[in-house]
């Protein structure tokens, strides 16, 4: 059996969270765009695997910023 390695261990990805339909709404409305507006990621990535995101699921990402502290970028997940 193959050793599976943990991607979130690494400094370099960042964490990432499946929004909630509620979530999501308030986001959106909060940002006053639509859906189709948000910048993709594919299904295929790996950390969407992971974490068992699905088509249409927006994720939240939390990277660590010098200057902001944490900064969040938003992604939609498409095929």
């Amino acid at each position: 059996m193959k050793d599976e390695i943990d991607i979130f261990k690494s400094l370099l990805v960042p964490k990432h969270e499946i929004l909630s339909e509620d979530e999501k709404i308030i986001l959106l409305k909060r940002l006053n765009v639509d859906e189709r507006q948000l910048p993709k990621i594919k299904i295929t990535d790996p950390v969407i695997k992971v974490i068992g995101a699905q088509k249409g699921d927006v994720i939240k990402i939390t990277r660590n910023s010098a200057i902001a502290g944490e900064a969040f970028y938003y992604r939609r997940v498409v095929l």
